[in-house]
């Protein structure tokens, strides 16, 4: 199960491989739901990299296309996020900006630091990606609405605390 392809192999979820007993006994409530929310996530996003070649982008640039969306980003900071070296965020938006993605502009407190920000194409094709994201897997589609109600409302509880 992962959200992103319709195919019947695709239905079935598979069991957890970090653990081997969820139930009521073991660990605590927090670790288990923890552990299944992140084999969940962690499932969901196996079909990214198909996802982003949809879009015949990389993960990593459609990673920056979303990350974009929140405004202009210093390419350091673009480099922390990604865990990696500002230099490999170069020739990273050398290609996003070849494809008329991106575009680099001087921030305007300190003319050394340059900002990255969308084109017109790179918003457009940003709004597909994320459409597609937002997509839920066919088995938390097909959820009650309470119980989709109730899983709303906790995870909007659990990001407040971040």
């Amino acid at each position: 199960m992962n959200g992103f392809s319709d195919g019947p192999s695709e239905q079935v979820m598979r069991q957890p491989a970090t653990t081997t007993d969820l139930s009521e006994g073991g660990s605590g409530l927090s670790e288990q739901a923890w552990t299944l929310l992140f084999e969940l996530l962690h499932t969901h996003m196996r079909n990214f990299p198909a996802l982003a070649a949809e879009f015949d982008l990389s993960p990593v640039q459609a990673h920056v296309l979303r990350q974009l969306g929140e405004g202009a980003l210093a390419m350091s900071t673009l480099a922390h996020y990604l865990s990696c070296d500002a230099s490999n965020v170069t020739g990273l938006v050398d290609r996003l900006e070849a494809r008329g993605l991106v575009e680099r502009k001087s921030s305007e407190q300190d003319r050394r630091v340059k900002m990255l920000v969308l084109t017109e194409a790179g918003a457009e094709l940003r709004g597909r990606l994320m459409a597609r994201l937002s997509a839920p897997p066919p088995l938390i589609a097909a959820m009650p609405d309470e119980d989709l109600a109730a899983l709303r409302d906790i995870m909007r509880r659990a990001l407040k605390t971040q």
